[in-house]
């Protein structure tokens, strides 16, 4: 008789204290607003003193900075990462949509206070730091573009570009579903989503 395997999942490395920091600040901050969280209520959070914070950050517009330019560089770099592996192991647009879809639908479900953030407190940050900002979404956006009009190459770029940034809207909404969501499970959620994203840019074909 043979022996049973018993598999056991690789469990998550811990976050490093900035990182909690970092988490706390973007909930409480998409929570109440930027101005109405104070340092000492994020050291608490984490469990400590409001002043020890200074050892990680300057202040809070670090903090909000670090959040804002870190997932808009993340989104980008991520993007380019699935659009340069999809390519490499010869995948046409479609695979490659499909790759980059599920990788903002990732986003989108698994960091709703970044978008919050982002829509909210943008404006709060330093001008190089909100250009810096503004210049890692247009070129995410342009690899989405490039991908899009290889999948529908009869459309004009600025259908292409219109659309794109349509699906992102779309994807963005997640924060408006509620903590759980109006589906039942993670899984069935992205799923729905990515259907609805495939279906908005399948419009460019009409």
């Amino acid at each position: 008789m043979k022996e049973a395997v018993t598999r056991t999942e690789a469990a998550p490395p811990a976050l490093t204290r900035r990182e909690q920091i970092l988490r706390e600040a973007a909930r409480l901050f998409a929570e109440r607003g930027f101005h109405g969280v104070g340092v000492d209520e994020i050291g608490a959070a984490v469990g400590i003193s409001g002043p020890g914070l200074y050892r990680h950050f300057a202040g809070k517009d670090a903090m909000l900075a670090e959040l804002l330019v870190g997932i808009s560089g993340r989104l980008f770099a991520g993007g380019r990462k699935r659009v340069a592996e999809a390519s490499a192991a010869g995948a046409g647009p479609a695979e490659v949509l499909d790759s980059l879809i599920g990788g903002h639908i990732d986003f989108a479900l698994d960091d709703r206070a970044l978008i919050t953030l982002h829509d909210r407190e943008l404006d709060q940050l330093r001008d190089s730091d909100r250009k810096l900002v503004r210049s890692l979404q247009r070129q995410y956006v342009e690899l989405w573009v490039e991908v899009v009009r290889a999948l529908h190459p009869r459309a004009t770029e600025a259908e292409v570009r219109t659309a794109v940034h349509g699906v992102f809207g779309l994807l963005n909404s997640t924060p408006h579903l509620g903590r759980a969501g109006v589906v039942s499970g993670r899984a069935a959620t992205a799923a729905l989503l990515h259907r609805l994203a495939l279906g908005a840019l399948g419009a460019l074909s009409g």
